[in-house]
């Protein structure tokens, strides 16, 4: 029995062995040649291209690489990293409503939670913080203790973000209601609260930001940024985002010459940042830990999120090997992460932002890239043959062995 488990064995690793030596990185000479007809394909206006070796960080094509171009979503990387950078990815955020000590008011604590989501139903489905719960708790606690009467009344708020606060003005507008808003400070709203109504917590910021780049949320995006900016000492607004990117490539190591910030979520047009500058982010990302949720919550092609559609058809063989982020605008296409060729990883940065705004070409130049993407995507170990399967079959321990565990 032991010498027919041997032989098992022995084929066993002899196949994994023959697989792992068959499954070799793409070299320069064809990646050079692939990304070579990216860039001169017609359809993607002259785009900007780099592609560097994951481990040595060796250029192994680049076109027009240091051409300031849109980022669009791809901006996302950058609000992420400076979140990993800047704040801690176990802290939660939370939202609670009390009864105040004047009989008169009720107050909402809040947390800058940037999960607040204004829809309920939604809230409950994706367990994200609910602000219309939090608005209708506020009134029914008003009214509780005022005889259903809400004259004169306040509701006193701390560290909700300008929408939230509009949202609460238009709630309270919509049911005719004269209730005071008024903020105050976080150490206010604790000193006027008395009793606890209810508490709404947040998944951590590792899941927020996790579904923030494989969903390519826009709210969240701009939200974390500003979190991000605050804790490294800027201000919390676009301004503060701008200075805290810059000061975050900076200290990598990373240029910041022709960086222009307008927004963290990529909706603008006059944001600018070079593939180049994107590509040397995403190897400091990759080379250090702390910004490992950060790869494992992008995209996978084929797979997920923003990617799951994408590879399927157009290069299959590269379903499940390709992780980026996606960046769409009016005219611009652009993905940007890793592809895994054999015992090899590359960073890819490829930014079309000049081609036209019909969608039957956005159509084509996704397909386009993962063609390319697709012509150097290898996994490291190809799957088995299975016709060898009968013969490992035969040589396998039967089951009443006492070596066998399942």
């Amino acid at each position: 029995m032991r010498q027919r488990s041997s032989v098992f064995l022995c084929l066993l690793a002899g196949l994994l062995l023959v697989s792992q030596n068959s499954a070799t990185a793409a070299d320069s000479v064809a990646i050079s040649s692939a990304f070579s007809q990216l860039t001169s394909t017609p359809t993607l206006a002259d785009p900007s291209v780099i592609v560097l070796d994951e481990v040595t960080g060796e250029v192994v094509f680049e076109s027009n690489s240091a051409s300031p171009r849109k980022p669009a979503s791809v901006i996302k990387l950058f609000s992420a990293a400076a979140a990993y950078t800047y704040l801690s990815p176990s802290e939660s955020f939370t939202t609670s409503v009390w009864t105040g000590v004047d009989s008169k008011s009720v107050v909402v604590q809040g947390s800058l939670d940037p999960w607040m989501s204004y829809d309920d139903k939604v809230a409950r489905k994706m367990g994200r913080t609910s602000l219309e719960r939090i608005e209708f708790n506020a009134l029914s606690a008003i009214k509780a203790v005022n005889s259903g009467s809400t004259k004169n009344t306040t509701i006193y708020y701390s560290d909700l973000y300008a929408q939230d606060v509009a949202h609460f003005s238009q709630f309270l507008k919509d049911h005719h209601l004269s209730i005071t808003l008024k903020r105050v400070t976080h150490s206010d709203a604790s000193a006027k609260s008395s009793g606890h109504i209810l508490t709404s917590t947040s998944p951590t910021l590792e899941k927020i930001l996790d579904w923030t780049l494989t969903w390519s949320d826009n709210l969240l995006a701009e939200r974390i940024a500003r979190l991000a900016s605050a804790a490294a000492g800027n201000t919390l607004d676009d301004s503060g985002v701008a200075l805290t990117f810059s000061q975050m490539l900076t200290d990598m190591g990373i240029t910041t010459s022709s960086l222009v910030i307008k927004d963290a979520s990529g909706l603008s047009k006059e944001n600018r940042v070079t593939a180049k500058q994107i590509s040397q982010l995403l190897m400091v990302i990759y080379h250090d830990p702390k910004f490992l949720p950060l790869i494992n919550g992008l995209p996978v092609g084929g797979v997920s999120g923003t990617l799951q559609h994408r590879f399927i058809e157009t290069a299959p063989t590269a379903v499940g090997l390709v992780r980026a982020k996606t960046g769409t605008l009016n005219g611009t296409t652009n993905l940007a992460g890793y592809v895994e060729s054999g015992d090899h990883q590359y960073i890819f940065v490829i930014i079309a932002d000049r081609h036209s705004k019909s969608y039957s070409v956005t159509k084509k130049v996704r397909a386009t890239v993962d063609r390319i993407l697709g012509k150097i995507a290898t996994p490291l170990l190809p799957q088995l043959n299975i016709s060898l399967l009968p013969v490992l079959a035969l040589t396998a321990p039967s089951s009443d062995s006492s070596t066998v565990t399942r």
